[in-house]
């Protein structure tokens, strides 16, 4: 029987043994759209996920908290660290999803959300990533179907640091927080209409 890595088991290893997991049938998708709450509640909904964790990359400062990357002098993003099964959705397809629940126009920006720590980004794991991310921003722009030019950043993965405990799952667990109801919910219910063949049962 197939299993799967738990979130719980991913925040003990190191980024070398996560790469490693590539070679274990699954892969990983590192993307950052804003607050990591929003991003994370939808991708924790979608097929061919396993796990799905919130935290911190692209900065300067090794294992910084939330509290000093919320002051924007750290350079990190909130991220979620996506764990999939290409076999079951590829690479492509979190994309989709990543930028229909989010605004990838805005930089530095989400909604109400404004610090470098928002900024919209992805960081690849391989040369398969970066093309495929090129792609889709390229056919987005061509589409002519946001309010304008997609600034996504597309780098290189770098050293990943898990967030607070309490930020995993926080949609899960507190859901009737103003901020989960105002701007979490809507973007989950978004990603349920739009997608809702992909909807885990």
């Amino acid at each position: 029987m197939e299993t799967s890595p738990s979130v719980a088991h991913l925040k003990d290893m190191s980024n070398s043994e996560r790469a490693g997991l590539e070679t274990a049938g699954v892969q990983i998708a590192n993307l950052a759209g804003g607050c990591f709450w929003c991003l994370e509640a939808v991708f924790d909904r979608l097929q061919g996920v396993t796990s799905v964790e919130s935290g911190y990359m692209g900065g300067h400062v090794d294992k910084p908290t939330y509290r000093q990357v919320c002051e924007g002098n750290t350079g990190h993003a909130e991220i979620v660290r996506v764990t999939f099964d290409p076999q079951k959705i590829s690479f492509a397809d979190l994309l989709e999803v990543f930028f229909t629940v989010h605004d990838p126009t805005t930089p530095n920006r989400q909604g109400n959300d404004v610090g470098t720590q928002y900024r919209s980004a992805i960081f690849y794991t391989s040369e398969a990533q970066r093309a495929q991310a090129e792609k889709s921003i390229a056919e987005l722009n061509a589409s002519h179907t946001l309010p304008g030019p997609v600034v996504t950043l597309v780098e290189p993965a770098k050293e990943f640091f898990v967030a607070e405990d309490y930020h995993q799952e926080y949609f899960v667990n507190n859901s009737y927080q103003p901020y989960c109801q105002f701007v979490v919910s809507p973007k989950v219910k978004k990603f349920e209409k739009k997608f809702a063949e992909k909807v885990k049962a």
